[in-house]
């Protein structure tokens, strides 16, 4: 078998709008020439009634990261961190990546660290891009900056990276206690006493001091990254959206996707406005969110829930879109595959794959259903198969 041509037979196909239940299809060159239904016209890859699924594409993982950085001061070499990385991303059923780095250093330090956040983002742009133009990653790794608005630096880095890397999508985010995400102090208070490990009296200094910063940075920084963003042609997200005012801004900053909207509220009004509503993965397996925010199924039982991101496990990406039928009968398998292949791939303007369909990357995944869960059993990005 060509490692770029092949036939592959007796698989159950899922397309853009059904489910082939038995037939085939053929790659030629690395893009899908043409699909069947029932016996193949020549003798080809048996798949023995496995599933075939277009390359899932995830436009929000913070999983490089703690590749790079896996235990407090410690930092992996670069390159090993990408290839570690992107072999698990490949395996979990992911051909197209939008790799999330975040720019910003956290702002109760308001001056530079020895190994800021936005070093490690230089160091990790730097490796993907050599061994991108080294063919030695698997999936294709596009690029996502994650601004937070409100650090001192956030603006400064974003321009420095813009001049020096390729950006394929920019979300702003705004951790603000009692804003978005963090609405709820309480909850916020739990969540830094696990994370920062300080007595209450330091995290409550901490609060006051990002409450101050946001008044002073929020809007003038914003302004400048959606100019950058709109200078460099690049797809904006908002980030914990909350409110119908959230939602207004967004649109007029030209917002083209919903990152995990908190509530009810937002999502509907981003989906409205035909901005795409993304949520985690892990949301839906999980059963709700982490961190009490608006559950990922509600907004799919209400036909506002557009994309998957495995956010922060890759794996949950497919498995998420193979349960979102079961738990939401309304979703067929045909939309909950969507979820993860085509409306991500629109939403950032990849036209050239996301479904099967004739003229399309061969960008494939078979899939074996084993105890009720989805198993990643080969996958193939533009025909060569790479796991």
């Amino acid at each position: 078998m060509d490692s770029t041509h092949f036939l592959a037979s007796n698989a159950r196909i899922v397309l853009a709008g059904r489910v082939i239940e038995n037939g085939w299809l053929a790659v030629v060159d690395g893009v899908i020439a043409e699909v069947g239904e029932g016996s193949a016209p020549e003798s080809g890859y048996d798949f023995q009634g496995d599933t075939i699924i277009p390359g899932l594409i995830e436009l929000h993982t913070d999983h490089l990261e703690p590749h790079f950085n896996p235990r407090p001061e410690v930092f992996w070499s670069p390159t090993a961190a990408v290839l570690a990385y992107d072999s698990q991303i490949a395996a979990s059923g992911i051909t197209t990546v939008f790799d999330s780095l975040r720019i910003g250093d956290d702002v109760e330090a308001d001056a530079p660290k020895k190994k800021s956040f936005s070093n490690q983002v230089f160091e990790l742009a730097d490796a993907l891009k050599v061994t991108r133009e080294a063919d030695l990653t698997r999936a294709e790794h596009l690029l996502h900056l994650r601004c937070e608005i409100c650090a001192w630096n956030v603006v400064d880095d974003a321009e420095a990276f813009l001049a020096k890397h390729p950006v394929n999508l920019i979300s702003l985010m705004d951790h603000t206690p009692g804003q978005r995400q963090f609405r709820d102090i309480e909850k916020l208070l739990i969540y830094w006493r696990r994370k920062l490990s300080r007595p209450d009296s330091e995290l409550l200094k901490i609060m006051d001091k990002r409450v101050e910063l946001h008044a002073i940075r929020a809007e003038p920084h914003r302004r400048r990254l959606v100019e950058l963003a709109q200078q460099h042609g690049v797809v904006l997200a908002s980030h914990d959206d909350a409110t119908s005012d959230h939602v207004t801004e967004a649109i007029g900053d030209g917002v083209a996707i919903a990152e995990f909207p908190t509530t009810v509220e937002a999502a509907t009004a981003s989906h409205a406005a035909g901005i795409h509503v993304l949520m985690g993965a892990p949301n839906v397996v999980r059963g709700g969110s982490h961190s009490g925010n608006v559950a990922a199924t509600d907004l799919a039982e209400r036909g506002v829930l557009d994309i998957l991101s495995s956010d922060y496990i890759p794996a949950s990406l497919i498995m998420a879109a193979f349960s979102l039928p079961d738990v939401v009968p309304s979703i067929d398998l045909a939309g909950a595959i969507r979820t993860v292949t085509l409306n991500p791939a629109l939403s950032t303007g990849l036209t050239d794959r996301g479904e099967i369909l004739a003229g399309k990357r061969a960008d494939l995944v078979r899939v074996r259903i084993a105890e009720g869960h989805p198993v990643v059993r080969a996958v193939w990005r533009q025909g060569r198969r790479v796991v």
